[in-house]
């Protein structure tokens, strides 16, 4: 079967059509902004996109076209394909038919740590040789891909609560009905579609619908918005990590001690900082049991788990300044992601570099929270092309630590004359930014050379 993607370099659907093309099918599709890392991951598979949404891509003639959520009506290639009546689909229900379908499916839903507790549940299940297909909105660095489709009965598929697609405004997570369900966390977000937190929590509501009653719950207990979700009604087992009754995480050294119910499971080592992935990682190894991992077999896996690409990733050092990539775009997030630098970096200067790009941060909905979540950057640089609010008074409480700028090029400059050797920049966007990061350590490095070459004058 050919299948067109509408949107195909968005990261669940460019997992989608990694997926399709290891199922045998003939893959192409469109894309109007296209930016690693599933660029790299689309070209590494020999599909390379169509710049833009021209009807006249209606001359491929595949059999099925299938349509991102970021596709609007008004898009010309969708107008043509509705008027002429021709076969469409969304991502997320090709995939519960054409993959989900007769496996064991594991669905990590939750505002944050999505990716990342995905990215160790595939870890945990890949070790202890079940090879399961995943389909993840990042590229774990242990797997180098974001999608794969194995033979394996077992598939874990990140669960976003983010709309179907123009013709199905449910939230994707509905379609893929999993034995094995991780709720992580529950707050508003995205406001461009859900108009608060009740109606984000009714979508959590009608996905434990879809949860049968010989699968599990792996729930965070100490979220309150979840237990407003499970009181809403719950048909299947729940296992609830964070408070006493349930899985506990104990400061253990340098690492966590693992409890459930009080008793001694193990010790959880993980390279990646941070109480909020050692809160994932636990989440992750709950499920992973429930496939039937023993913990000290995931425990084991996770002491091995190398990350994820752009979660809290290390893109370089030149002259002794480290910039970071983190995909942080929520305040808490941005909290938690700068929390852990620090933990890791200790009393070094931490530059802040938000892009604040998702729809929720461009609406202004969250810029009131915006300076608290950034209260732990000794520097913060906000870029604020595009924003229709005032990104400098809300940044105001910050007083001089914070600086505004709305071009690229000064904005690089401005951290680059103000970084100095052992300071660590932390660039956050949900985008590509630019190619903030590789531009940056360019420049920095071109004032590398340029200081030694006057040093070397001097002499």
């Amino acid at each position: 079967m050919h299948i067109h993607i509408l949107g195909i370099c968005g990261t669940f659907m460019a997992g989608i059509a990694l997926i399709a093309r290891a199922a045998g099918h003939e893959v192409t599709g469109c894309d109007a902004n296209v930016y690693p890392p599933m660029s790299h991951q689309l070209a590494e598979a020999g599909i390379r996109p169509i710049e833009g949404y021209d009807a006249d891509q209606i001359a491929l003639a595949p059999d099925l076209f299938v349509v991102g959520n970021a596709i609007a009506r008004g898009n010309p290639l969708l107008e043509a394909i509705l008027a002429r009546g021709l076969r469409y689909t969304s991502g997320p229900q090709w995939l519960a038919e054409n993959v989900l379908a007769g496996r064991w499916v594991l669905a990590v839903a939750g505002t944050h740590g999505k990716t990342t507790t995905s990215s160790m549940l595939a870890h945990i299940l890949d070790a202890a040789g079940l090879a399961p297909g995943f389909l993840i909105g990042g590229v774990p660095l242990d797997f180098g891909i974001s999608a794969r489709l194995t033979a394996s009965s077992f598939f874990v598929v990140e669960a976003d609560e983010y709309d179907t697609a123009f013709c199905d405004k449910r939230s994707k997570f509905v379609h893929y009905r999993p034995r094995t369900a991780i709720l992580n966390n529950l707050e508003f977000d995205h406001g461009d579609i859900f108009a608060d937190l009740v109606a984000i929590e009714t979508q959590f509501h009608h996905f434990v619908r879809t949860i049968p009653s010989n699968g599990l719950i792996v729930a965070n207990g100490a979220d309150e918005a979840l237990s407003h979700v499970l009181a809403r009604g719950c048909w299947t087992p729940i296992e609830r990590f964070g408070v006493d009754a349930g899985w506990q995480l104990e400061p253990d050294g340098d690492g966590w001690l693992v409890r459930q119910v009080g008793q001694a499971v193990g010790r959880l080592h993980l390279a990646l900082p941070g109480t909020h992935n050692a809160r994932n990682a636990l989440a992750a190894l709950i499920a992973a049991r429930h496939a039937g991992v023993p913990p000290a077999v995931g425990l084991e896996a996770l002491a091995g788990f190398a990350g994820v690409k752009r979660r809290l990733e290390a893109r370089g050092t030149v002259a002794g300044i480290t910039v970071w990539d983190d995909f942080a775009h929520h305040p808490t997030a941005i909290a938690a992601t700068l929390a852990a630098l620090r933990a890791r970096v200790g009393e070094a200067r931490l530059l802040a570099v938000l892009e604040p790009r998702s729809n929720t941060m461009k609406m202004g909905l969250m810029k009131d929270r915006l300076a608290d979540s950034l209260a732990d950057a000794d520097l913060v640089f906000c870029y604020a092309r595009g924003l229709g609010w005032d990104a400098a008074s809300a940044l105001a409480p910050l007083g001089g630590r914070a600086r505004v700028l709305d071009d690229l090029d000064a904005l690089i400059a401005a951290i680059a004359a103000t970084a100095r050797s052992g300071d660590q920049v932390l660039v956050m966007s949900n985008g590509g930014f630019g190619g903030i990061h590789e531009r940056l350590l360019a420049v920095l490095a071109g004032l590398t050379f340029a200081a030694d070459e006057a040093a070397a004058s001097d002499d």
